[in-house]
């Protein structure tokens, strides 16, 4: 039986989270982390008899932790194997995909590459905006979450690998800010894609255009404004 789960997640999904970890193991120890540094805080000895589950995280963990962790760790990324790394919703809208999903995967050194454990996939609705797609991958994660918790509350194993393997552009945080900066130049079809894909500010990155040395950053509509991607509320973690 574990002992010990490092639940490495927002503040609004931790308590959620626990709650189905708690439902499987009443006795299990969780310890809940939101940044590196509250991460980095975690005594060496929890490390030992622990394992960690990102979920939605933007944290990196240190190659040292996960080598300190006695049962591994897992992350839940909000979108499919062809789609790893950063804001991979916005890379599927701005490249016009027509399928995305959820990955879950063990975490090693390089970001989004362990075996692949557990993936959903759908297909995007036409005309859909990165909120809308951002909540359909959290739904399908959330469903992975309440499938896979009773092995992760309780199973010492390694959960069971599946024959699927990571592909695409792994998208970086340096990729997601180079798509934000506009040329001049720039069509009116490139500029709606960038607008769709990116136009949100989202992680306070907010499209911009230098001219004659000055900065203008593109304002979206107010109800589109939102600094942080929308997701369900803790209920349908539990539900």
């Amino acid at each position: 039986m574990i002992d010990a789960v490092i639940l490495l997640a927002g503040p609004v999904e931790q308590a959620a989270l626990a709650a189905v970890l708690r439902r499987h193991n009443p006795q299990v120890t969780i310890c809940l982390a939101a940044s590196l540094e509250e991460l980095e805080a975690i005594d060496a000895a929890l490390l030992r008899r622990a394992r960690l589950i990102g979920f939605t995280t933007p944290v990196v963990v240190p190659p040292r932790i996960l080598k300190a962790l006695g049962f591994g760790a897992y992350n839940f990324h909000p979108g499919p194997p062809h789609y790893p790394g950063w804001v991979p919703a916005q890379f599927a809208i701005y490249e016009q995909a027509t399928t995305f999903g959820a990955t879950v995967h063990c975490m090693v050194e390089k970001v989004d590459a362990g075996p692949i454990v557990a993936v959903e996939l759908f297909a995007i609705p036409p005309g859909i905006g990165v909120r809308r797609l951002q909540e359909l991958a959290f739904s399908q994660l959330a469903r992975l979450f309440w499938r896979l918790a009773p092995a992760l509350a309780t199973r010492r194993e390694p959960l069971a690998e599946l024959p699927i393997r990571w592909s695409g552009t792994k998208s970086t945080r340096r990729m997601h800010r180079a798509m934000c900066e506009l040329d001049l130049d720039i069509s009116r079809q490139e500029l709606e894609r960038r607008i769709a894909a990116f136009g949100a500010g989202d992680f306070g990155v907010d499209l911009t255009v230098t001219l004659h040395g000055h900065k203008f950053r593109y304002v979206p509509p107010a109800a589109e404004s939102q600094a942080e991607p929308a997701k369900p509320t803790p209920a349908a973690l539990v539900a």
